[in-house]
């Protein structure tokens, strides 16, 4: 009994022993590769990879920040200084506007002038200023009155696209204003002439800018030397309109058999929608140019 044990003591033991040696070969082992591969730089080496793979993963994300604010800069410079470019081009353009209109209207004057220059009558330059308010489709207003010299009934001249044109008459008159009946009134009675037969009439209006002058009382025997297109100026009897006046051409002959006159319409060669200046002649100077 005393044997098995002591033989089960030397089996543990030399088991011990074993173990205990397996462990100082391991340590020793462990120590000895540790001592070969630098186990402290190795240490470092994995460090410096998970700091260095961090920093590189701050560092772009920093920069993408970074870009991207800076782009919106960047966008937000762009678009004030389009804007600025856009409003810039804008004054430009508008100012290339007026300068045209101001040639343009240089050009007007200049042409008026002219005009002005060379007219055999006294006469007082005026504008066209707006409309008469208690008459919207027929009187007119030109801006200037008694205190320019202008008086009632003196006869209102204009010249567009290269002629002179009768306007009509001034039928009142303020200091610094008057009002203007123009020929197409349905007021208006001008005694007129063929420019070429010479055979006469009494033109009226008929109320309206946009309808033709209707000429009267022409001797039947013009029927056969009037023709569409023949100049209609004004004859000089009355005492108002001076005689030789422009004022339209036939657009269509009447002609009526049981009639002892005939009649012809008369388009003006004054477009009254683009009417801007306008002369007053002075009523004096008719009679002194014909004495």
């Amino acid at each position: 009994m005393r044997s098995v044990f002591k033989k089960k003591s030397t089996i543990q033991y030399f088991n011990n022993t074993i173990s205990v040696f397996i462990i100082l070969i391991t340590i020793s082992f462990s120590i000895l590769l540790f001592s070969n591969f630098n186990f402290t730089g190795a240490i470092k080496n994995i460090g410096f990879s998970l700091f260095s793979g961090i920093r590189s993963g701050i560092h772009e994300v920093s920069s993408l920040v970074s870009r991207t604010v800076l782009s919106v800069s960047e966008l937000t410079i762009l678009r004030r200084e389009y804007n600025e470019l856009a409003e810039r081009i804008a004054r430009y353009e508008q100012l290339e506007r007026s300068a045209a209109e101001i040639r343009q209207e240089n050009s007007r004057l200049r042409e008026q002038l002219g005009f002005s220059q060379n007219l055999r009558f006294r006469h007082i330059a005026a504008e066209f200023i707006g409309r008469d308010p208690d008459n919207l489709f027929s009187a007119f207003v030109i801006n200037k009155g008694s205190h320019q010299g202008v008086a009632v009934d003196m006869p209102v001249i204009a010249y567009q696209d290269g002629a002179q044109s009768l306007v009509g008459k001034v039928i009142q008159v303020g200091f610094f204003e008057s009002l203007v009946m123009p020929l197409y009134d349905a007021r208006s009675f001008i005694s007129a002439r063929f420019s070429q037969s010479r055979f006469e009439g009494i033109l009226e209006g008929r109320g309206n800018p946009d309808m033709s002058l209707l000429m009267r009382f022409i001797n039947k025997q013009a029927r056969d030397e009037i023709n569409t297109g023949d100049v209609i100026v004004s004859s000089g009897l009355g005492g108002i309109y001076p005689p030789g006046i422009n004022i339209g051409r036939v657009s269509r002959i009447r002609f009526d058999e049981n009639e002892i006159s005939m009649e012809v319409e008369v388009t003006t060669s004054i477009d009254f929608s683009r009417l801007e200046y306008v002369f007053v002649i002075d009523a004096a100077s008719i009679g002194e140019l014909y004495d």
